[in-house]
């Protein structure tokens, strides 16, 4: 067999290379917190986990996975400062742990992400159509409004990332504080005059099906990790992901807590579950409604539309990243890492995501599968599955890169070793109890295959990343030996000129003193 050719001809610095110090904090904030779309959640997520896992304690959920995650977070924050780097997880992985088990992470961040955006184009589908009917009296099937939604995305996804965050920032702002306004009627006129705070003791949520309410709870956050794949085009990278980190944390994690659990002082603890079962996302709407302007509740019902579409550019976003990560290291077609010469945006992955989203939309359309329970919520909870498979592994990861550089280079025991053994193993049991309940978490029968194929879809992935680097390291050396160097071997490894050593230059962040294993 012909081995394939190291490189498939000249590339250019700026087609290798994405915008640089577009992002100040509070742009990335608001990028990585719209992926976690906050109305989206409190109306959609917290009701669907309510009715799903019939617990009563899922705002206290939140608050677990909120400081889970922030001790995952302080790992997470250290190895960013060290490696700078759009591909995130897969990178943090493969100078953690080798180069094979970082393509595995690569290929299941793709295929978590992708699923989490294609399954967000089923929910935004159905809630837009049910707008333009109540607003417009304008009927059309839901994959119309999904495809409205989708050419959107497929435009501002080759546009400059600042103009994104532009886009992004006075939704997120809109939907937040709508949200505010419903939790404090809520609270205000509680269920028979008495302020409830039942759905926060302990004992209702560390009962059977709290694997499948902490995952339902991740699935909530997912988006907040991604400020370590807009690094590369953050201000002051350094300091700027760390603090959009822990800000978009903290923000989201108070929020939804708050938010669910105002909704369960609105319907009383002992009628959440029912409730939500029988209303779902228009819980939120018909327990503030009777308090609130018509006004006030239709802009809140636009604001979930706009949360749902600027989730899936934030999505569309991140997965453009990683794919031109990837590209540009040569671990998948290098015109994945080409960037526009004009916007600098990630063009290569942005059009591949489009071409992905628009298959997985055909393929629902094409069998009449319902879009919202299995479309939105599945592949989204799968997603999130994913993602804490994810978060689990790169713990491991971040752990053994301190261990195995020794001096930490000015990271102390504390943010190098002890958060990130401690998150590796907190995410470690939760991944475990998630899947031991993936039945309740997706509403399958217990003797559903559904309950292990589903989640399986990552374990292919892992399984096709390894497989994919161990042919890499027998027939393209060369790129095999770049796995995880980021865009100065990549540049090294095309341009004519002075070669610069990837391993051991810093000063753009790619490089860490240390090699990939």
């Amino acid at each position: 067999m012909s081995r394939p050719p190291e490189t498939v001809g000249p590339v250019s610095n700026v087609t290798l290379t994405l915008a640089r110090a577009r992002l100040g904090v509070w742009p990335l904030v608001f990028t990585v917190m719209a992926a976690a779309a906050p109305l989206t959640v409190v109306a959609g997520g917290a009701t669907a986990g309510f009715a799903v896992t019939g617990i009563t304690g899922i705002p206290l959920g939140y608050v677990v996975v909120a400081v889970i995650l922030a001790v995952f977070a302080v790992g997470y924050v250290a190895m960013s400062r060290k490696v700078l780097n759009a591909g995130a997880f897969y990178t943090y992985v493969t100078h953690g742990l080798g180069r094979a088990p970082g393509v595995a992470a690569a290929f299941v961040a793709v295929a978590a992400y992708a699923l989490m955006q294609i399954g967000l184009f089923g929910g935004f589908g159905v809630v837009a159509r049910s707008l333009i009917v109540d607003q417009l009296g304008v009927s059309a099937p839901w994959w119309v409004w999904a495809l409205v939604g989708w050419v959107l995305i497929a435009v501002l996804g080759g546009r400059r990332i600042d103009l994104n965050g532009r886009v992004l920032a006075p939704l997120l702002i809109g939907e937040i504080g709508v949200a505010v306004v419903f939790a404090a009627v809520q609270v205000a006129h509680p269920a028979h005059g008495h302020l409830s705070v039942t759905t926060l003791s302990p004992g209702n949520l560390f009962t059977t099906g709290f694997g499948a309410a902490v995952a339902t709870a991740v699935a909530g956050f997912v988006g907040f990790e991604g400020t370590a794949v807009f690094s590369e085009e953050s201000k002051d990278p350094h300091k700027t992901v760390a603090r959009a980190t822990y800000l978009a944390l903290a923000v989201i994690g108070l929020l939804y807590a708050s938010c669910a659990w105002a909704m369960s002082v609105a319907t009383g603890p002992d009628q959440i579950v029912r409730r939500s079962t029988a209303e779902g996302s228009e819980l939120i709407f018909n327990v503030s409604g009777p308090y609130l302007p018509s006004l006030v509740i239709t802009l809140g019902r636009l604001l979930f539309t706009t949360s749902l579409f600027a989730a899936l550019l934030a999505f569309h976003n991140t997965i453009a990243r990683y794919l031109f990560a990837l590209g540009r290291e040569g671990v998948v077609p290098q015109v994945l890492g080409r960037t526009s010469p004009a916007t600098r945006a990630p063009i290569g992955g942005s059009m591949t995501q489009s071409v992905l989203a628009a298959a997985g939309i055909a393929v629902y359309v094409f069998n009449g599968w319902d879009p919202f329970t299995r479309m939105f919520f599945w592949l989204t909870v799968l997603g999130g599955v994913g993602v804490l498979t994810l978060m689990t592994a790169t713990s491991i990861a971040v752990f053994a890169f301190f261990i195995r550089i020794g001096h930490r280079d000015g990271v102390g025991a504390g943010r190098g070793l002890l958060a990130p053994g401690v998150s590796a193993l907190a995410l470690g049991a939760v991944l475990v109890v998630t899947l031991q309940q993936s039945a309740i978490l997706l509403g399958l029968d217990p003797a559903s295959p559904l309950r292990w194929q589903l989640p399986g879809i990552f374990a292919v992935a892992a399984l096709a990343g390894i497989a994919w680097a161990l042919l890499l390291r027998a027939w393209r050396p060369g790129v095999y030996a770049a796995i995880g160097l980021g865009a100065n071997n990549a540049h090294a490894a095309a341009i004519p000129g002075p070669r610069t050593n990837a391993a051991t230059d810093t000063s753009a962040g790619y490089g860490v003193g240390v090699r990939p294993r």
